[in-house]
């Protein structure tokens, strides 16, 4: 594998490290990071699977990481990280492989899980599975298609078995274009109907972050792999033209669009109210609106996490999972 630069820590960046280990994630090598979802903790007690069980995903046995911690190229007010200020800086040492990142990853997941054993909530059967985890969401943090070796992460990961989602903002189109193994999930995040909102939101690094996304969404319906476009809705500022969304949602055909909620957590406390996030009624409302236009089917709602599910009427819901 040749050798590409990648990141070296300033003090500022060892500074939000030890922010981001104060709030559980285990930092991975050079340039990753893992942590365990609520919902990991809450299935293993017993209790209810994430949304992502639409798709199949038992939440236990999931890996939420990434491969680029604190490197994209937007600083999203909606977004719950913590932000460095040099976001988007270009790498300068070596970046490390697939393999090691994959193995670093599900290694500090047994750790952080390993105290569960013998907690009277928790069975054998559940913890041992949590032990062998069967799904890598790629999604943590960063931008991931900013590791220049993203396909061959989600080629590691098929080759153990597991099942991947890469959850993109869509800002690098050619890197889409060129992947030679496919996620189980591509995810495309859609962050406002039109260009003025989408800068609004995302406040880019980059100067054609709202072109180089609609490169991306005109190139998904031609990936083979399961296609979902997830709006993030923040009250007041991207809840509007249905119409529009409905139009960019059509260059690329997906078989699903989640309409989810963004959530008053984390970092984005500092930079929206609490009001700036839809209520679940709210949410089905605006979805319901966005399908008059869009022609989809409305399949099912998760009011925890304030998501609607749409699907593209050809998809047959029968085989992707139970809902």
């Amino acid at each position: 594998m040749s050798t590409i630069p990648a990141h070296r820590l300033s003090r500022d960046e060892i500074k939000a490290l030890e922010k981001f280990k104060k709030a559980g994630y285990r930092i991975v090598g050079r340039h990753s990071a893992v942590k365990v979802c609520h919902w990991t903790k809450t299935a293993l007690r017993g209790g209810k699977f994430c949304y992502k069980r639409w798709y199949g995903i038992r939440s236990h046995r999931c890996v939420q990481m990434t491969p680029t911690l604190q490197y994209c190229n937007m600083m999203c007010i909606f977004c719950w990280r913590f932000h460095s200020i040099n976001r988007v800086s270009p790498y300068s040492g070596d970046w490390d492989e697939p393999k090691a990142i994959l193995d670093g990853c599900i290694a500090a997941q047994r750790e952080l899980l390993s105290g569960f054993k013998g907690n009277p909530k928790v069975t054998a059967q559940r913890f041992n599975e949590a032990m062998d985890p069967k799904h890598v969401a790629i999604s943590l943090d960063g931008e991931p298609t900013l590791y220049p070796y993203i396909s061959d992460l989600i080629k590691e990961a098929k080759l153990r078995g597991m099942t991947t989602f890469l959850v993109t903002n869509g800002t690098m189109p050619e890197v889409l274009k060129e992947l030679e193994t496919l996620p189980t999930n591509l995810y495309i995040s859609l962050y406002g109907p039109d260009e003025e909102t989408h800068k609004q939101v995302t406040r880019p690094l980059i100067t054609d972050s709202w072109q180089r996304t609609i490169k991306s969404l005109e190139l998904m319906s031609s990936l083979d792999c399961r296609k979902v476009v997830r709006l993030t809705l923040v009250k007041n500022y991207t809840m509007k033209g249905a119409e529009k969304y409905a139009s960019l949602i059509k260059l690329a055909m997906p078989e699903f669009v989640e309409c989810k909620a963004y959530m008053h957590v984390g970092e984005s406390q500092r930079r929206l109210p609490r009001e700036a996030m839809p209520s679940m009624e709210e949410v089905s409302n605006f979805a319901e609106g966005l399908n008059r236009s869009l022609g989809y089917v409305l399949v099912t709602e998760d009011s925890d996490s304030r998501v609607v599910l749409l699907a593209r009427p050809d998809v047959e819901l029968s085989k992707i999972a139970s809902f």
